[in-house]
């Protein structure tokens, strides 16, 4: 049977769309599969805003971007890190004003005090040399030491001011070790220096200094109680 033009046209569509198919599997088969994005580093304030009662320490972290530092650290280093959260009654505990009275390099400070740059399990703290170093500072030139002692899974941590325990983990995967503590660990540099201020000259109790005070203003009076007397007799001789 010979073949015509109207014979040639259904076959030659059909053998395009059987090259086309197989030239489309090949393609699929070579073609490798993406693997899935890495995950990123935790977010801190992430994870205790679903923990709950931090929600100060939440906004301090944020306020002095430290959160935003961790992340970038997390990101950047294989060391991870450790992080003491005060909770928020922790933080109602404090005197009246303290949080408020602080500067801004005072708030960095003090949220760096809650941060080691490294991560440590809660059964390693027994190995940690004192004083152990924070993200705030220098712990051995005495502004920012925080010392820790260990026995079995019992960690307290001590600064001068502060003592308190580990209460509980939050978060660990590995990398990120958040704990909770019950106290704000109180940092020399920013509280001692503070209440040293505020404080009455030494060896002067207040009640001293205020009868001090008194005793000077009284004799400042009759100071100038004499001085409008000898006026008073000079003008009187003038006339």
């Amino acid at each position: 049977m010979a073949i015509t033009k109207q014979h040639l046209i259904p076959l030659f569509a059909i053998s395009f769309l059987l090259f086309f198919q197989l030239h489309c599997s090949t393609t699929s088969a070579q073609a490798p599969a993406q693997s899935p994005a890495p995950p990123g580093p935790p977010d801190v304030t992430k994870i205790l805003q679903k923990a709950g009662q931090y929600s100060v320490f939440v906004r301090l972290l944020k306020s002095t971007q430290v959160s935003d530092r961790l992340i970038g650290e997390l990101k950047d280093t294989d060391d991870g890190k450790t992080i003491f959260a005060p909770t928020d009654k922790a933080f109602s505990a404090l005197k009246s004003g303290a949080l408020n009275s602080l500067n801004d390099e005072q708030r960095v400070q003090l949220v760096l005090f809650h941060v080691i740059p490294s991560y440590i399990p809660l059964s390693q703290f027994q190995t940690v040399s004192n004083p152990m170093r924070t993200q705030a500072g220098d712990s051995g030139d005495g502004e920012f030491p925080l010392n820790v002692t260990s026995s079995g899974n019992t960690v307290v941590l001590k600064t001068g001011l502060t003592k308190t325990s580990v209460s509980d983990t939050i978060y660990t995967d590995g990398q990120l070790a958040v704990y909770r503590v019950d106290q704000v660990l109180q940092p020399l540099q920013v509280f001692a220096a503070r209440s040293s201020a505020l404080a009455p000259a030494p060896g002067m109790s207040r009640k001293a200094a205020d009868v001090d005070g008194k005793s000077k203003a009284s004799s400042l009076a009759m100071q100038n109680l004499a001085l409008f007397v000898v006026s008073v007799i000079a003008f009187a001789l003038s006339l």
